[in-house]
Order: structure tokens, then sequence, then C-alpha cells
């Protein structure tokens, strides 16, 4: 009681020297809202700006599904048909007792220095966008010489679909000829279109 009489008789003198009740000076209260109230903005700003992420890509590899187990098989007509050269293979750790053949996850070949990748369709689950094999998927070979691509392609067992003609499409230029394989995949055989010719050979009007 003695003690709060005393504190009571001498709190206008705190006051006045700068000390809150709580028995920490007024200013420092007021530096420390001072900080808190300078530091929310450099929060909110540092998080709203963010450093742009650059994204780039080494390579892309077309896979070609097949149904099970023919891969095996296709990557054997690549071989034949195109000059593929088969640089991996990863096979399922667990086949079925009934499949004669393991199961292919992915055969990695290299085609006209690029990388195909060529798989079983395992999952009778699957959409009916992916049984759908071959659907809406072309892919294009430059070759100087179509006829012989193509014919190499038919005895290897293609099917030659059309004549080989000239060509101004989106994929080729030049003369082109289309084949579709036995698992439903259609390759333009195709010879360079003239501008990319011009390209390479630096073409400045004068003919090679």
């Amino acid at each position: 009681i003695i003690f709060s009489l005393i504190f009571s008789a001498f709190r206008p003198s705190f006051s006045l020297l700068g000390f809150s009740s709580f028995g920490l000076p007024s200013s420092l209260h007021f530096f420390i809202s001072e900080q808190e109230s300078m530091a929310q903005p450099e929060i909110h700003n540092g998080g709203a700006e963010k450093a742009e992420v650059v994204v780039s890509f080494t390579a892309v590899k077309p896979q070609l599904v097949v149904e099970a187990p023919k891969a095996s098989e296709a990557v054997q007509f690549y071989k034949e048909a195109f000059g593929a050269v088969e640089t991996g293979r990863t096979t399922h750790p667990k086949r079925k007792a009934e499949q004669e053949l393991p199961q292919i996850i992915s055969a990695q070949l290299q085609l006209a220095g690029s990388t195909i990748l060529v798989s079983d369709l395992a999952d009778d689950s699957a959409p009916s966008s992916v049984k759908g094999v071959g659907s809406g998927l072309s892919l294009c070979l430059e070759t100087q010489d179509v006829e012989a691509a193509v014919a190499k392609a038919v005895a290897a067992g293609a099917v030659a679909e059309g004549e080989i003609a000239e060509s101004d499409g989106a994929c080729c230029g030049g003369r082109v000829g289309k084949v579709k394989d036995p698992y439903g995949f259609v390759w333009m055989i195709c010879s360079p279109s003239a501008a990319a010719a011009a390209a390479k050979c630096g073409d400045t009007g004068v003919e090679a």
C-alpha cells in the first residue's frame, strides 16, 4: 500500500521523464510502432515483385504408343524401314505370366538426329484418345531420295498412300511421299523445301 501511494505520487514525474506505466520509455514504444509500420510495406513490396522464370527445353521426343506387345516389333520395323538406331530400352519389371514378350515401357531410337520413344500400350483402361494409336499424328522425314526411302519403307511392311508429288505443306516441302506403318502412324517422306535448301546453302539468288 505504501509503495502504491509513493508510485502514485511520483507518477507524473515518470511521465515527464518519458516513462510509461509499463516502465519503458514512451519514445521506445513509438520507435517500435514506427518500425513495424515501415516494415509492413517492405514485406508487401518484396512479395509482390517476383523474378521472371526463364524456361528452356533441350529436346522434344515424340512417343509412339503401340498395342501391346507389339512395341518390340515396331522397334525392329523402324530399324529396317528408316535406319533407326536403338540406344536404350526399359521394360516392365513385372510382366504377366501369359505374355510371351516383356512389356516395353520405353525404347529409345535415334532417327535423323532426333530421339523417338516407342512404348507398349499396357493399360486397357486408357482413354480412347490414347487407344487410337496413330490417329491425328504424322511424322516427317527429310531425305534427298524420296523414291528410295518410300520403297524401303514399303519393303519393310509399310503401306504407301498416294503418289509421290510436289507439295508446299507446313510439314514438308518439295517432293513428298506418304506411308503408313503397320502400327497406324503416318510418315511423310519428303525432300527439303526450296526455302530450306536455300538457307542451308546460303543462297543469294544463284541456283545450286
